[in-house]
């Protein structure tokens, strides 16, 4: 029998382009000695928050807590947290909290007035074009945070997003060079692998009477490259991704190279190929086409790297049958 052969030939394919927020303002009658808590600082609109008291004179424990919401009561017994749920974007919930201990009468107030405020991470990282999703946070790379606020006061009314003062917090420390009105948006280093990084924001009307704010954390992903057929007619074939081995069925076959969540601070990531342990091909792209007559098989190997630290490979076993060709290379 005569062995099969492959070659390697290179074409260009042309891949298809492709929270929370509140306002409180504290009015304490007669000298109230305890402290409301609210959790979160910055509840979303339709959620809930959390009341937690402190005292330091007042004995709590001994002590009766009522807690109304808009003159309506919704919890009286023990200084344990109590829940209340919250309305939309800008609307106003005044809540009042009694507290009875040791035959003193105490009384605090705090309005909690929700707003619309979310984190949306862009990682600068590679992806498919047409990709329905987005890359993950690249190793040694960046990520663009764009701060998404709807800020509205009472009456429903929305604040122009360009006319807000965007404050930035990354790892607990105030980014002042970032932060500013109309500064929605930072980038922000990915986190050393295995490390998380924390990113918040505080939204702020100009009036300083309605706040937002929204927090994300950063957990960076090792980058990955997978490999799709190609068909002339349908192009990449992006359904499905080939994994262990591949079977060459006509004279020729074409396979694209994805390379997901590389960073493109330096540039996009470059490709390489290997047939056999030896190099053929650079690029996203490759044709593969037996040679002469009888059944074959052989290895191919896909590395794909940006900079001196994001890697990734991809392997495949390749059979291939009876295919005749009068060239051993070409297109």
């Amino acid at each position: 029998m005569r062995f099969g052969f492959l070659t390697v030939c290179a074409i260009a394919l042309l891949a298809p382009m492709a929270a929370s927020a509140q306002t409180i303002g504290d009015t304490t009658s007669g000298g109230a000695p305890f402290t409301i808590s609210i959790s979160p600082q910055y509840p979303a609109p339709g959620s809930q928050a959390t009341l937690s008291f402190l005292s330091s004179t007042l004995n709590l424990a001994n002590a009766t807590v009522s807690v109304s919401v808009g003159g309506k009561q919704i919890y009286t017994g023990s200084a344990r947290p109590v829940v209340i749920p919250l309305g939309k974007t800008g609307s106003v919930s005044s809540v009042d909290v009694d507290v009875s201990s040791a035959g003193g009468q105490y009384r605090q107030s705090v309005v909690i007035q929700p707003q619309d405020v979310s984190l949306i991470t862009e990682p600068v990282a590679s992806a498919p074009m047409l990709y329905p999703g987005k890359p993950l946070v690249p190793l040694n790379g960046d990520v663009r945070i764009v701060a998404v606020a709807s800020l509205k006061d009472a009456g429903g009314k929305t604040l122009d997003p360009a006319t807000l003062s965007y404050s930035w917090t990354v790892d607990g420390l105030h980014i002042a060079d970032s932060s500013g009105i109309g500064k929605e948006a930072i980038m922000v280093a990915s986190p050393l692998q295995y490390r998380e990084r924390s990113i918040s924001v505080v939204v702020e009307s100009p009036a300083g009477n309605l706040t937002g704010g929204d927090t994300v954390s950063l957990t960076a992903a090792d980058p990955s490259v997978r490999v799709y057929a190609t068909d002339p007619l349908l192009g990449i074939l992006y359904d499905h991704a080939l994994t262990g081995t591949y079977a060459i069925a006509g004279t020729e076959a074409g396979l694209y190279a994805a390379p997901f969540s590389f960073p493109l601070t330096g540039g996009g990531p470059a490709v390489q190929w290997f047939l056999n342990g030896s190099p053929a091909q650079s690029g996203g792209t490759i044709t593969l086409r037996p040679t002469g007559s009888g059944q074959g098989s052989a290895s191919l190997t896909l590395t794909a790297t940006s900079g001196t630290s994001a890697e990734a490979t991809a392997n495949l076993s390749l059979s291939f049958g009876t295919a005749q060709s009068t060239s051993f290379f070409g297109l």
